[in-house]
């Protein structure tokens, strides 16, 4: 492809900042001082539209110009690009240049590319040409397109190049990288040199997109037309060609806004295709039937996928990948190829007529299968065939559906569905095809019509395994949609069959087990269920109905705040599942309870390490974007005072956590922690209206069982501490005085919550109540093994209630030692206005001034005001310690640890799933990190995240 000026003022949207880079270049030369600037992009990006608003603002400071384009050709002509920008020819009425005319036509038989000679000769005539045009005044000199200019005319660029500034002479060249030519590469080093201004022209931003769109329809631009405009990717000239197709297809409504008619469906206006596909007429045919192939991969693919679907080694391909590379079509995404505009790649896709692009996809489909790529790859293109009933694609649904649909429950649900609807059968396919279009709903949380699709399934079965495994599915979609007498009513029908398995009657009770606690909070009876599993169990050695059993049995021990008994239990289960990576949700769900059981034994460090062996378990497991493991991660990092991280793993968690899979616990578990973090950090950090958005959302659905009350304390405490923001603590206080008593059966941790609820108590005079919160926490103190959190909680809820300095010295003495922050200043807090109140203003302050260090490191800002208001009332203020540091918002400085640890991967060139797997991290929440990053430094690409270290560790290695 080949940029052409395009001519029109509205691609200069959004260049700004380019612009004034070219603005201050022409007032240096108008001063006598030159300047080489390297203008850097893509086809369509702007650098014909930015290069001519320079050679305008030269002209305007009665500077000399002179621009010439190189076209791309196999054999350019000698000095072509220059002849055509300077005006060199034989009619030329400037002697110097009707002399050089004269020169080439004389020899033109002897200038032969191999005559160094007299091909150096010519160059060193337009370079002295050149240096005389600039002693008679300042000259502007651009060659766009510089990559596709012949050598001499590289070589005369690189001769000015060095006394460009001397002349005076503002030399610009124009370049599109992919060109890799031995004298283009001699003239990027040109670029390299320290005194040239390199303006490197990326896609357009958002706000530039509305903008250009704005400025193009003459309209704000509607949701639907800016979706649209995001497969442009940001190129200003295909964004342009976008809304002119619109606009002349009819398919754009223009009132108070822009938007895309819905006629225009997902197909590209036809005249826009046509107009892509013009672009690529100069590509040889070969190289676009095979783009076409890659277009039905997607818009990022793997060679070797398009290799296999089109039956040949990858090595048969790569010189028409390298061409579609050169053309722009491609660019490299690590391993990977990646189209570069999504609508280059919508144009040839559409350009299959339909009935075939049916076919092909299941081509691409059995193709991806046979080189044994993920199941979602293969299951994607199924679904996009839009075939149903293929004897194959059935029968492969029939195998990996199971595997499909804990990996993509949403897209496994979808296309098993049609399958299902179109010929669910008799045969064992259709059971197979039925069992796991269950299996993918409940993992999406669509429980009533798994329920539906299990009762429909049983009608078919008769073997008695898949019975047994089809009730289990059952009671679990009753209970996960918050069914819970039903559920418990099926487990009770399918356990009385006497032609029930064992392994499953094992599989059975331990369900039962669990709903027994988590639904109606019958401890005494799940723990009998559980080991009357467990016993089953292991008559008949099944790994997982004995993980299970045991899992109910931690969950009993939890809640009687047994937490070495609970972890002993959790261990068990994990080593009797073994190193094979079956039943992952199961296992997710183990690991999980180990993180919890070690927090509450105060084991932080090995809480942090067993967070790490469970990523590392679902990234072996496929399942990197577990998004109930973000969600334990969020808790783990809210204790630990790492907030900003918090955010990013609850950022890269979607909102809707109903894929969530808390085995035998509602699904709507995750969801409301997701919302209670975020909300609870969010009024700590003073971020009001964020705050009280999740606090909407959480609290927009039922509490129904034990299971869901256990999961709703974040929320209860961060609507508290709304109350209390707005001044009202009595509404504050009682907003926690639920938590005062657990239900029977329920394991929620209310002792990490009564030490506020104490000094709530307090604070309204209310000394009954604050009696009430020391017994109850004491009451749970008294119930743990060993003394760990609850012990510490009930100090700290002593020594404030008592105005005991000893009992708050030994709460904060146990977080110093536990390494958590976040009680840890809570206590220093309480600690210092105890103190306060005995007149130990001294000891006050110090206590009060810790306390405040931990909260700024966290970004507590509500809490230090509350802090300081606390003790400024009993007459400590802080002592003076310099400006206290507001955290940077902007900047390298603003970057968190975690963050900068990304940069240093990213740029060490690791990719998004390897740095997630070097830091335990989902591969989203690494992705939120480097999003973060590139928002912090103002940046647009990994590549300058790059360089910004570089640099810092440059400056770092100067300041050493």
């Amino acid at each position: 492809m080949i940029e052409r000026p395009a001519g029109s003022a509205s691609l200069l949207v959004g260049r700004g900042p380019e612009i004034a880079v070219l603005r201050d270049a022409v007032h240096r030369l108008r001063g006598g001082t030159g300047t080489v600037v390297w203008v850097e992009g893509e086809p369509g990006i702007g650098k014909s539209s930015v290069v001519a608003a320079g050679l305008r603002l030269a002209a305007q400071a009665g500077c000399q110009t002179a621009a010439g384009l190189a076209d791309q050709l196999a054999h350019p002509p000698l000095l072509g690009v220059l002849l055509d920008c300077l005006g060199i020819g034989p009619r030329s009425s400037d002697p110097r240049r009707a002399r050089i005319a004269a020169f080439l036509r004389d020899r033109r038989s002897a200038l032969d590319l191999a005559d160094g000679a007299h091909a150096a000769a010519a160059v060193e005539m337009v370079v002295a040409l050149v240096d005389e045009l600039c002693t008679a005044g300042p000259m502007m000199l651009v060659v766009d397109d510089v990559q596709w200019a012949d050598d001499a005319s590289l070589d005369v660029c690189r001769r000015l190049a060095p006394v460009a500034v001397h002349l005076p002479l503002l030399l610009v060249l124009a370049y599109r990288p992919g060109v890799h030519r031995s004298a283009v590469r001699r003239l990027r080093d040109v670029a390299r040199r320290p005194d040239v201004v390199r303006i490197p022209l990326g896609p357009l931003g958002p706000e530039a997109v509305r903008d250009l769109l704005a400025a193009l329809v003459d309209a704000p631009p509607g949701a639907g037309l800016v979706q649209l405009a995001n497969q442009a990717a940001g190129n200003p000239l295909f964004l342009r060609e976008l809304v002119e197709s619109l606009v002349r297809e009819d398919l754009v409504d223009i009132s108070t806004q822009a938007e895309v008619r819905r006629s225009a469906g997902g197909v590209l206006p036809r005249s826009l295709a046509a107009t892509l596909e013009g672009r690529l007429s100069s590509v040889p045919a070969g190289t676009i039937e095979l783009m076409r192939a890659a277009a039905l991969l997607g818009g990022e693919f793997a060679v070797t996928d398009l290799a296999a679907l089109l039956g040949r080694p990858a090595i048969d391909v790569t010189a028409d990948i390298q061409e579609a590379v050169t053309a722009g079509i491609l660019v490299e995404a690590g391993p990977r190829m990646r189209f570069r505009h999504p609508l280059l790649r919508q144009a040839l896709y559409d350009g299959i007529p339909a009935a075939l692009r049916s076919a092909l996809h299941l081509d691409v489909a059995r193709a991806l299968h046979a080189a044994s790529v993920e199941p979602q790859r293969v299951a994607q293109h199924l679904l996009t065939s839009g075939v149903a009933g293929d004897r194959w694609a059935r029968r492969w649904l029939a195998d990996a559906g199971a595997v499909l649909a804990g990996w993509a429950p949403h897209l496994a649900a979808e296309v098993l569905r049609r399958e299902v609807d179109h010929d669910p059968g008799d045969e064992a396919d259709g059971v197979a095809l039925g069992m796991n279009l269950a299996r993918a709903l409940i993992a999406s949380g669509d429980h009533e019509e798994a329920a539906h699709r299990v009762r429909q399934t049983l009608g078919l079965v008769v073997d008695p395994d898949d019975r047994g495994h089809l009730h289990w599915m059952l009671a679990r979609a009753l209970f996960s949609g918050g069914r819970n007498d039903a559920a418990m009513a099926d487990l009770h029908r399918a356990l009385a069959d006497a032609d029930l398995p064992d392994a499953w009657r094992a599989r059975l009770l331990a369900s039962r087990a669990m709903f027994q606690r988590a639904g109606s909070g019958d401890l005494a009876g799940a723990d009998a269920t559980a080991r009357d599993a467990l016993r089953t169990a292991a008559a008949t050695g099944d790994a997982f109905a004995t993980a299970y059993a045991l899992t109910g049995l931690w969950a009993g021990h939890s809640v009687r705040r047994q937490h070495r008994l609970a972890l002993r239990s959790v261990e068990r289960a994990i080593e009797t599942l073994g190193p094979v990576a079956d039943h992952v949700d199961l296992r997710a769900f183990v690991l999980h309870a180990r993180i919890f059981s070690l927090q509450n034994l105060s084991r932080w460090s090995d809480a942090e390490e067993a967070l790490r062996d469970a990523r590392d378990f679902l990234r072996t497991a496929n399942r990197t974007d577990d998004t109930t493991a973000g969600v334990t991660a969020a808790v783990l990092l809210f204790w630990l005072g790492r907030w900003d991280d918090a955010v990013a793993e609850l950022d890269a968690v979607a909102q809707d956590t109903s894929a969530s899979t808390y085995r035998g616990l509602r699904e709507g578990g995750p969801g409301w922690l997701w919302y209670g973090v975020s909300a609870l950090i969010a009024g700590h950090r003073g971020e009001r209206a964020r705050a009280a958005a999740h606090l909407r959302a959480g609290f927009d659905r039922p509490v129904v069982t034990v299971a869901d009350r256990e999961n709703i304390d974040f929320l209860l405490v961060a609507r508290s501490l709304a109350a209390e923001q707005d001044g009202d603590l009595r509404l504050a206080l009682d907003q926690l005085g639920g938590l005062l008593d657990r239900r029977p059966g329920e394991m929620t941790l209310t002792h990490q919550w009564l030490p506020r609820f104490v000094r709530l108590a307090l604070a309204v005079d209310d000394r009954s109540a604050a009696e009430a919160g020391v017994r109850a926490c004491l009451a749970e103190a008294a119930a743990e093994q060993v003394p760990a959190r609850a012990a510490a909680s009930a100090d700290r809820c002593r020594g404030l209630h008592g105005g005991d300095p000893g009992a708050l010295r030994s709460a904060v003495a146990h977080y110093r030692a536990g390494g958590v922050p976040v009680e840890l200043a809570g206590t220093l807090e309480d600690l210092a206005v105890v103190l306060a109140e005995r007149g130990d203003t001294a000891q006050a302050r110090t206590a009060l001034n810790e306390a405040i260090d931990l909260y700024g490191g966290f970004g507590a800002a509500w809490d230090i005001r509350r802090a300081e208001a606390r003790l400024r009332s009993r007459g400590v203020r802080r002592g003076v310690r310099g400006a206290r540091s507001r955290r940077a918002g902007h900047g390298w400085d603003a970057l968190t640890p975690t963050e900068r640890r990304v940069a240093m991967l990213v740029a060490a060139g690791r990719s998004t799933p390897d740095i997630a797997q070097s830091l335990f991290l989902t591969r989203r929440t690494a992705q939120t990190h480097i999003s973060r990053i590139l928002a912090k430094l103002d940046m647009r690409s990994r590549v300058e995240i790059a360089g910004a270290v570089l640099r810092r560790s440059a400056e770092e290695v100067v300041e050493r």
